[in-house]
């Protein structure tokens, strides 16, 4: 993050009613070696991170995966198309979603920050946009995005004759991108959106401080 303080900070968040949040948790950790949403970091599993960050920022805060390992946790989404990746995870949250704004977060970024998703969804609520979703130079970040409901019709297309790719769906008039330098004006750093997927990373972030 650039020094000091986030340029967009409240010191006491309100989660919002009109937003959904979705925890993406229906991967097959095939690197990780074990369900990535239950592995410790400084003591605490990755799921619960994400928990708690979404319902910093939204009232209704529900997992997208196994009903058996997760209803326990949060109210539980399951893919209407299984076997289909994100993409899939994406359209089921959309089809359930009762609101029109939704932020759809992977469980595996736990750098995230409760004063970026309120960026995320300020940027998102003032917008039309369907989509409102980062690019860095090391790509799009549509697993830490925000999608009105209408893009589950695009998503179930694409689906429905094996179409995966979520950022082949970011048509330009529909989607509003915040790019790398606009993060860095507002206080933050493209690090956010590092992920864990194997031992090795997992080991190297420790340095990830409580929320």
């Amino acid at each position: 993050m650039a020094s000091g303080m986030p340029v967009y900070h409240r010191a006491m968040p309100v989660p919002s009613s009109d937003v959904t949040a979705f925890i993406l948790a229906g991967g097959k950790s095939t690197r990780m070696g074990t369900d990535k949403a239950f592995v410790e970091l400084n003591g605490r599993t990755l799921l619960s991170r994400m928990l708690d960050l979404a319902r910093s920022v939204a009232m209704d805060v529900r997992i997208v995966g196994d009903a058996a390992k997760f209803s326990r946790f949060a109210p539980v989404v399951e893919d209407v198309f299984r076997g289909c990746g994100p993409l899939g995870g994406i359209h089921a949250a959309l089809r359930s979603s009762q609101t029109d704004l939704n932020l759809i977060v992977a469980v595996d970024v736990p750098f995230l920050s409760t004063e970026f998703l309120e960026f995320l969804v300020t940027r998102s609520r003032a917008s039309q946009a369907i989509v409102t979703t980062v690019r860095t130079c090391d790509g799009w970040q549509p697993l830490c995005a925000m999608y009105r409901r209408e893009f589950a019709n695009a998503a179930e297309s694409a689906l429905q004759v094996g179409g995966y790719r979520i950022d082949g769906l970011f048509f330009p008039a529909a989607t509003l991108v915040i790019g790398e330098a606009e993060l860095h004006e507002q206080g933050f750093s493209p690090d956010l959106f590092r992920n864990l997927n194997t031992p090795e990373e997992l080991s190297g972030a420790d340095q990830v401080t409580d929320r």
